[in-house]
């Protein structure tokens, strides 16, 4: 294009006042910094010049305006956002891992919308303890003398180490050396605790024998890790949990078992098997049990620690506790998934336990529903079938276990999944699937049935912004 007419086409394009009178920028102006919406206009007109210098159309002022306020909605959009986890992997640890029951979500509701005897006893009027609203409940469905709760199953094994283990050391197997997530491992936590690690055994195989061979004047506990987050098969070997307390009876030193995960009923009817119960560790004489709360057990993000009472005593009284303790809500939404444990008729209310156990006869007629609405609201723009695969715990637990399950395969006829895919990503809600080849699989196992009709929305939604965008 000539350099005049390029010239003459950017002194066409409007100023930012006048852009701003078009709908709807005015409204965004009584409701938000009037700097901002300015900025927004000139991105879009800056954007828009270097366009028309690479011979680009001229916009309707209309288009200006609405390139300016998408701009300013999603700048003010909330960044933590509701998803649609179809993607089969019921603990998702970047979607936030157990989603919470009714009951959970009613109780932080009830505290959160106003004050709470968080550290008052009512019926004395006199200073309480706030770790008393979730104490009774782990004691009668774990059989553990005392607990503790603080915000993580990272933090809980700190505080355990920092105050059982500081400046001295702690016996654990080479082949338990795992990295908890996010790069954080094991060896690493200990050493923020101050405690040193005295690693015995091989990777694959450790005895009774190497730990007592380990046991010194400086040894001050015996730790056990479950591997929680992988599996090692093969020529192993580990030391079993009653014989690793029995060890530490004899010489007197507090056995600490990192349980991660934390299962609280006996999941083998349904096919999970491999993962220790809680009160097994207790049962088998473990001083100390760590394990979190937003895993298996289906609660809030905790770190629970159960055991002895001298030493969960020691651990209150350790000023780290300040800066790890849980809120009001935590304590909220644990007490009220604790709960549902005490009858087990009411486990299937705990959404990730209902959504672990959930049998193939139903996933398959989920699943024959969902394609079914599909189906009708994409039409011939759609194939969707439904095929079978496999789910996964995830979170760090359970691994090496496959759920069967049954998916909603998509496959538009005019948009690559690719795109399918982004546009779902950035919905509202956002939607978040499996993309296998040139289809979109949605797992019908971490989708409840009541947000069926909210996800064929979004479909829509996607598919006509992608074709928009594709000039379909």
């Amino acid at each position: 294009m000539p350099e005049e007419q390029v010239r003459e086409k950017l002194r066409r394009l409007p100023a930012v006042d006048r852009v701003l009178r078009v709908p709807p920028l005015p409204d965004l102006l009584a409701r938000y910094p009037r700097e901002m919406v300015v900025e927004a206009v000139r991105r879009v007109l800056e954007r828009q010049r270097d366009l028309l210098r690479q011979g680009g159309g001229m916009p309707a002022l209309v288009a200006l305006a609405g390139q300016a306020a998408e701009m300013v909605e999603a700048k003010t959009r909330a960044s933590l956002r509701r998803v649609i986890n179809a993607t089969g992997v019921v603990l998702h640890t970047n979607l936030g891992r157990a989603p919470l029951g009714t009951e959970a979500l009613e109780a932080v509701t009830a505290v959160a919308r106003g004050y709470s005897s968080l550290e008052m006893d009512l019926a004395t009027g006199t200073r309480g303890e706030r770790y008393t609203h979730v104490t009774r409940l782990l004691h009668a469905l774990t059989g553990a003398e005392a607990s503790l709760v603080v915000n993580n199953n990272a933090a809980a094994v700190l505080l355990v180490l920092h105050t059982l283990a500081r400046g001295r050391e702690v016996v654990v197997s080479r082949g338990q050396l795992v990295e908890i997530g996010g790069s954080f491992r094991i060896p690493e936590v200990m050493a923020a605790s101050g405690a040193t690690l005295v690693e015995v055994g091989t990777t694959n195989k450790t005895y009774l024998r190497d730990y007592e061979q380990a046991i010194g004047p400086q040894t001050a506990a015996l730790l056990r890790v479950h591997t929680s987050n992988y599996r090692l098969v093969g020529f192993t070997r580990q030391v079993p949990a009653l014989e690793l307390a029995g060890l530490g009876q004899r010489y007197g030193l507090p056995v600490i078992e990192d349980l991660g995960s934390g299962l609280l009923v006996d999941l083998s009817p349904f096919g999970i098997r491999g993962e220790p119960l809680v009160s097994d560790s207790l049962g088998a004489g473990i001083d100390i049990v760590t394990f979190s709360g937003d895993k298996l057990l289906g609660g809030p993000q905790a770190g629970i620690i159960l055991g002895r009472q001298k030493y969960l005593e020691a651990m209150k009284k350790n000023h780290l506790l300040r800066a790890l303790r849980v809120d009001k809500l935590t304590l909220a939404a644990l007490e009220a998934t604790l709960r549902l444990y005490l009858e087990p008729g009411r486990l299937a209310e705990v959404p990730a336990l209902r959504m672990l156990t959930a049998g193939p006869e139903e996933l398959e007629a989920r699943a024959a529903r969902l394609a079914a609405l599909l189906t009708r609201a994409l039409g011939q723009a759609a194939r969707v079938g439904v095929v079978n695969g496999f789910s996964q715990a995830g979170g760090g637990s359970l691994p090496g276990v496959d759920l069967p399950t049954f998916m909603v395969q998509v496959h538009l006829q005019d948009i690559k999944v690719e795109v399918l895919a982004t546009q779902l990503r950035q919905g509202e809600p956002a939607v978040i699937g499996r993309v296998q080849k040139d289809s979109l699989l949605l797992d019908v196992r971490t989708v409840p049935e009541g947000d069926f009709a909210e996800l064929v929305r979004c479909f829509q939604a996607a598919y006509a912004r992608a074709a928009a965008s594709a000039g379909g």
